[in-house]
């Protein structure tokens, strides 16, 4: 759930507007304050900043969490059904973002989501019983009725990983413009672990304005990405993770 800026909820959930959630990573306008991860416009200052942030302060339901003392549970399995896309890079000030063609999707019980864009945090946001990985991919979905569902891959360094590779040559520095990459394309599929077993629990986006109604799954196995890897996504934003926050009332499930 790398998962950047929204100038308004309106603007996260307008994906025939333009490049599929551009604004959910780092959409800039000149009376607005510029948020970012430290200092004065860190995550501590986001809820005040604009109206529509109010939830990032006020919300009961934030993400990113530490996932621990989650409840063994009969979840169902998540159906991926992701396809080869053109890749399409954006560097929108906060992380890097791959918006995706129209056809790639998942399910989850009667629950359909169609997969939007992917993007890059380091270190990841969510931990694992206060840990986190040296960084997390967040695969962002918008159901036919406007529900957005994220899956969240943990990252840990190890081994290369050939399903970045085409990403990390293709970063742009220039921000906010749509990188095509000539005869390249990329599979999400290929980002996801063997064993596809999750953690559920509903949540928020991590970034401005924060708003809740979000279904995270986070995938328990982790792959891996070498030091090289993760060190080129890193070089350019540096540490782009919302801290954790309380839990609250909610209750994280397990699939068995």
């Amino acid at each position: 759930m790398d998962i950047v800026r929204v100038v308004s909820f309106v603007l996260w959930f307008s994906i025939a507007a333009g490049p599929p959630f551009a604004a959910y990573a780092g959409s800039e306008t000149a009376h607005h304050r510029h948020w970012g991860y430290e200092g004065k416009n860190g995550p501590e200052y986001w809820g005040e900043m604009e109206k529509e942030n109010a939830p990032c302060k006020l919300g009961k339901e934030q993400s990113p969490i530490n996932i621990t003392g989650s409840v063994k549970s009969d979840l169902p399995a998540i159906r991926f059904n992701y396809k080869p896309t053109a890749l399409k890079v954006v560097n929108n000030g906060h992380t890097i973002q791959v918006n995706y063609d129209k056809s790639s999707s998942i399910k989850v019980g009667d629950k359909s989501f169609d997969l939007v864009q992917f993007h890059f945090h380091t270190p990841s946001e969510e931990q694992i019983n206060g840990k986190p990985y040296e960084m997390v991919w967040h695969l962002v979905h918008k159901s036919a009725e406007g529900k957005l569902g994220v899956v969240g891959v943990l990252v840990k360094q190890g081994k290369r990983n050939d399903a970045i590779n085409a990403i990390a040559a293709n970063l742009p520095e220039e921000q906010g413009k749509e990188h095509a990459a000539t005869g390249v394309s990329v599979n999400a599929a290929n980002l996801l672990p063997s064993n596809r077993g999750y953690y559920h629990f509903m949540g928020s986006l991590t970034t401005p304005p924060c708003s809740e109604g979000v279904s995270w799954y986070v995938l328990k196995e982790p792959v891996e990405a070498s030091t090289e890897q993760i060190a080129k996504f890193k070089a350019l934003f540096g540490k782009n993770a919302r801290p954790v926050q309380p839990l609250h009332t909610r209750m994280v499930k397990e699939s068995k």
